[in-house]
């Protein structure tokens, strides 16, 4: 059970860390942190965890990153499921602490988003869901990528964690006017479900587009791994 709950706790940070900035300390009069702050928040998440749980765990905090390593031969089938849900509860647990800091002040309204993802109308940028769809595919692909070959007993040992949050941060940077980045159905979810109405409907983009370029950047990995060996 260690490492399921060591998910839980690694994903409960990840959204309360990552979405916290974003609700809380974005546009903060006059000091905001703006997309760039919100970018490296949620990059910090996965580095720190990463550090102190990788070694319980693995630190996947991410039901695209569990089932692309399942995919990639990097996951035992039986973690599969547990990690999942662990990650899941992680995140709406996260987005609960959240909601009971963010409705302490005076105007808050959920209908502002409540760092949600979402695509048309919900977009930060006003993106088509086909925009979204393409996004969130190729973001959640070379984020599995970059993993899977940070990971790799052949890479320069102890220094996945730094590699593994500037990807994310990177992705942030480019990805957060399109969709608010999610790449991460648990961290979708986690805020989505106090928001629902548009949040929730169109959560489904938020699973399967992740999930989707999560299998995608494990397999491609290990295609050009498989390749480099034989070479």
């Amino acid at each position: 059970m260690n490492k399921y709950l060591a998910e839980l706790i690694g994903t409960f940070w990840l959204v309360l860390g990552g979405c916290g900035s974003a609700v809380l300390a974005a546009a903060f009069p006059e000091v905001g942190i703006g997309l760039l702050g919100v970018s490296l928040a949620f990059g910090l998440t996965v580095l720190t965890m990463a550090f102190a749980i990788g070694h319980i765990s693995g630190c996947h905090l991410n039901p695209a990153v569990t089932l692309g390593l399942l995919a990639g031969g990097r996951c035992p089938t039986r973690d599969a499921v547990p990690y999942i849900v662990a990650q899941v509860v992680g995140a709406v647990a996260a987005g609960g602490v959240l909601y009971l800091i963010a409705s302490g002040q005076e105007g808050f309204d959920l209908a502002a988003g409540f760092a949600s993802n979402g695509y048309g109308e919900h977009s930060p940028g006003g993106y088509s869901m086909t925009a979204a769809l393409v996004t969130e595919v190729v973001m959640t692909m070379m984020f599995l990528f970059v993993i899977m070959g940070a990971t790799d007993k052949r890479a320069p040992q102890g220094l996945a964690p730094v590699a593994i949050g500037l990807c994310l941060t990177l992705i942030h940077l480019i990805s957060i006017p399109v969709t608010n980045t999610s790449v991460n159905p648990a961290r979708s979810t986690g805020v989505a479900v106090y928001v629902g109405d548009w949040a929730v409907g169109q959560l489904w983009l938020f699973w399967v587009a992740p999930i989707v370029g999560g299998v995608l950047g494990a397999v491609i990995y290990k295609l050009v791994s498989t390749e480099a060996d034989e070479a």
